[in-house]
């Protein structure tokens, strides 16, 4: 890409020294065409036909990912001889062939979106249903070591190709709604699984829920192909008049227009985002992040049994704690979209997520137990959203983004393997060591979080030094170009 420079620590002011970034600075004059409503007419679309289908794409990936825990009640644990650490490993395996291929994150900048993005889900959508099938251990390893590789070139692939669509203000609102359709999807995934086994099929209960919830994803593949554009400018459902709007977007973005930010990458600019202490605390959030994030879902209905409920109640009741993480992390990238100032809204939501965790290790109180995993859900599932955001907004490169999803979640997706295997049974019913480990990393989030807005506010406050003081030019008045790439105009986002 023309107007991705190769930085390293002080990325921001080395990125200006060259002659020929100058067209990234001068007022490109193409804000004045269009009014505010008409930009925010062409948002409203690129929501309804992105977003929608990213969403539902991303609660089928959830339930394929989760439904072995089901189908293990179903008869699974049974039939494939499950015993001992063997169920365990089928978890483990999906985890860490995730992050082994996470590098596949850069295909979706190498070739067109939509090509990229039809295969991944068919691939996994095919891996899931082929589970119906499979007769041993060995089998079911396999499957899920191939279902861990596709599923980690599609949800950081999206919150990748969300950057090429949405301005830096937008961007943390749509991470926000993408995530979110993981605590939906635990709203009714016990429900719809206990509706799949409670038959008497002539097929084992549990092949038939592999099969019920892995057909639809190899049919979403062709709406994927269709319907993920490779550019805003490609756009089907914009109009001639609403790709000029989306051009002009791409040059106040990156100075240079949509469709010439795909087909490549430079190692060069790649390289400089394994050394930056912004990059690598964003992905220790992540870390502390998904170790209760990979967990409450499974755990959840577990814990509530334990609590005195049975097994039927506890799966309806965990749907209530699901819907309101849902609500909450919808609420607060939105919030942070609007003030910018993601690392307070990432501490805030972190702390409300240990303190759940808390009142869960130290009270015996059922209802008071019952209302911390309100608490629990609304922190875990709002803090990820609000580190993907910023992860974005902090790195002054489309390359430099893409490496920076890759980095935070071969750090971050490490915490899922820990997630897995911090509520053994012997902790049963209290789980106090568990709940204390997921306290703790998520008072350990907030506390990164706030090392992470005093690094930004330091490297601001000396490019306002070295450049002059700047007003905000991350809402949708500017009219400088490339502001969210590395330039004198660039400034990080708090």
């Amino acid at each position: 890409m023309p107007n991705e420079k190769t930085t390293s620590t002080s990325e921001a002011d080395e990125a200006v020294a060259a002659p020929s970034s100058d067209l990234q600075f001068q007022d490109v004059g193409l804000h004045e065409g269009y009014t505010h409503a008409q930009e925010t007419r062409v948002v409203k679309k690129l929501d309804w036909n992105l977003m929608t289908l990213f969403f539902v794409l991303y609660m089928l990936a959830f339930l394929d990912r989760g439904n072995i825990g089901n189908a293990r009640i179903a008869g699974m644990a049974k039939d494939l001889e499950l015993d001992g650490n063997r169920y365990q490993w089928l978890l483990n395996i999906f985890y860490i062939t995730y992050v082994l291929f996470e590098f596949g994150v850069l295909l979706w900048k190498v070739f067109p979106p939509h090509i990229v993005g039809a295969g991944v889900v068919f691939l996994w959508g095919f891996i899931a249903t082929v589970q119906a099938g499979v007769h041993s251990w060995n089998g079911e390893m396999a499957l899920r070591f191939f279902l861990g590789a596709f599923e980690a070139w599609y949800a950081p692939g999206i919150i990748y190709l969300l950057s090429f669509f949405y301005l830096r203000h937008e961007i943390g609102f749509r991470c926000g709604i993408f995530a979110s359709a993981a605590p939906l999807a635990s709203t009714f995934a016990g429900a719809l699984a206990y509706g799949i086994t409670s038959g008497h099929s002539h097929l084992a209960n549990w092949r038939l829920l592999f099969l019920v919830e892995g057909i639809p994803t190899m049919l979403m593949s062709i709406f994927a192909f269709f319907f993920i554009p490779d550019s805003p400018e490609k756009a089907r459902f914009l109009t001639s008049e609403e790709k000029d709007i989306v051009r002009a977007r791409a040059m106040r973005q990156v100075g240079t227009d949509a469709n010439a930010r795909i087909g490549g990458f430079s190692i060069k600019e790649l390289l400089p985002v394994f050394i930056d202490a912004k990059a690598w605390l964003c992905g220790l959030m992540y870390f502390c992040g998904n170790v209760t994030y990979s967990s409450l879902p499974v755990f959840l209905p577990t814990i509530l049994e334990d609590m005195g409920y049975t097994a039927i109640n506890a799966q309806g009741l965990s749907a209530p704690p699901s819907f309101s993480a849902f609500l909450f992390a919808l609420i607060t990238t939105w919030i942070a979209d609007k003030t910018q100032q993601r690392c307070l809204v990432i501490m805030v939501t972190s702390i409300v997520g240990g303190v759940g965790y808390i009142i869960l290790a130290t009270v015996d109180t059922v209802g008071v137990r019952y209302f911390a995993t309100f608490l629990a859900s609304a922190g875990v599932f709002s803090t990820i959203p609000n580190i993907l955001g910023i992860t974005l907004n902090n790195q002054g490169s489309d390359t430099r983004r893409g490496g920076s999803i890759v980095l935070i979640n071969l750090i971050g997706q490490c915490g899922s393997f820990l997630g897995n295997n911090i509520f053994p049974t012997r902790q049963a019913p209290r789980y106090v060591e568990g709940m204390a480990v997921c306290a703790a990393l998520m008072f350990f989030s907030a506390l990164l979080a706030l090392s992470q807005r005093l690094l930004l506010m330091w490297e601001n406050s000396r490019l306002d030094r070295k450049y002059g003081h700047i007003t905000n030019r991350m809402d949708d008045k500017s009219k400088v170009a490339a502001q969210e790439n590395y330039g004198p105009n660039f400034r990080y986002v708090l």
